[in-house]
């Protein structure tokens, strides 16, 4: 299993300058690859403090030329917000500046109502806009000339240029997903599953076995998917689970404002959006959701962080794990601290046991 890091530039209650955050983040993901993480990703977010990236991908572009080895991830592009050509335009520019490095590519289809309403697309749209998207991007990054005739885009013969390095990107797509029916939409896609945690683990296998079969259905075989988790790592057990519970809990309250999961309506209103309307519904009858997000993340000790993620490991059998180390207002020399232990005392046991588990899988 690979061992990734993500910064996501959240300025929680606007405690700082948003120039502040960013930049402290920025240096937070400089020390990935020195500390010997596998890949570097972030995320797309707009309109709000909730997450500050508004372009994943110039944000990879950035780290892609302060850093020498270490891949990039995308968690996620959200696909019917953008030109999907100019999307594969980029996505193909930052392949070659990374000339060789991995390339992961996540995409989503959204769910924060300030997001379409900004960008002045309904949500009920969501679902077909990003059917076409991801459909246009396989065609711009693995034909040297493409077309495409749909409902949102249409598009005349054309040539991206420049070409992509990496032919094939299209099978390093992955879709994040989050509900039953999205993960249907991403294996009609061809993609991979991206986990980002916002239940029990448990409940994410379902979702994964589901998404095996929507593959099946579709003609391939479904991926190893990839497991996102937040991170608090700390020495001092009681520090750890209290400062570790804080940091979460801050960080899931604050994605209930930004999606609006308290007021379902919208949701409802939504078509494609019925697994959310859920949720919302759920969330407004029970208001238990920032203790059980707090009690699914990597939180604890690093002998407890292990034990978490061998966990996930054994439930899931991801290919790769993607920690987010600062958030819900965590200072940055926590952040930090919390980081460099982690890789320290857990990312070392963790590679061990992917190695010893390659070694048995080669020999039987």
């Amino acid at each position: 299993m690979k061992i990734s890091g993500a910064v996501f530039v959240q300025n929680f209650h606007e405690q700082q300058a948003d120039h502040e955050v960013f930049l402290e983040d920025l240096k937070l993901a400089s020390q990935f690859e020195p500390l010997g993480f596998d890949s570097i990703w972030s995320v797309e977010h707009h309109f709000s403090p909730y997450t500050m990236v508004p372009d994943v991908l110039q944000f990879l572009t950035y780290l892609c030329g302060h850093t020498k080895r270490i891949g990039l991830g995308t968690m996620v592009v959200v696909l019917p917000w953008h030109d999907p050509v100019r999307v594969a335009e980029q996505i193909s520019m930052l392949d070659i500046m990374a000339n060789g490095r991995p390339l992961t590519l996540g995409f989503g289809r959204g769910a924060g109502r300030i997001e379409f309403d900004g960008f002045r697309v309904p949500m009920s749209e969501a679902r077909e806009r990003f059917a076409e998207a991801a459909e246009i991007i396989k065609l711009a990054l693995s034909q040297k000339r493409f077309s495409f005739n749909g409902k949102f885009f249409q598009i005349p013969e054309m040539s991206i240029r420049p070409q992509p390095l990496d032919k094939d990107l299209v099978n390093r797509m992955y879709g994040a997903i989050v509900s039953p029916e999205t993960g249907d939409i991403m294996a009609r896609a061809g993609m991979g599953m991206l986990v980002i945690p916002q239940k029990p683990w448990e409940e994410h296998k379902k979702d994964y076995d589901a998404f095996k079969a929507s593959c099946e259905r579709a003609g391939f075989k479904a991926k190893a998917p990839i497991a996102g988790c937040w991170v608090y790592c700390a020495k001092n057990e009681r520090e750890a689970m209290e400062m570790g519970r804080k940091w979460s809990k801050n960080y899931a309250e604050s994605a209930l404002n930004h999606y609006e999961y308290h007021e379902p309506k919208h949701f409802e209103a939504a078509k494609g959006y019925e697994y959310h309307a859920q949720m919302a519904q759920v969330v407004q009858a029970s208001g238990g959701f920032p203790e059980m997000f707090a009690d699914t993340q990597v939180i604890g000790t690093p002998e407890r962080c292990i034990q978490v993620l061998r966990n996930v490991q054994n439930i899931l059998g991801a290919s790769e794990f993607v920690g987010v180390f600062k958030y819900g207002g965590m200072p940055y020399e926590e952040a930090e601290r919390s980081l460099k232990l982690f890789a320290s005392e857990v990312m070392p046991v963790l590679k061990a046991d992917a190695r010893e588990s390659h070694s048995a899988a080669a020999g039987s």
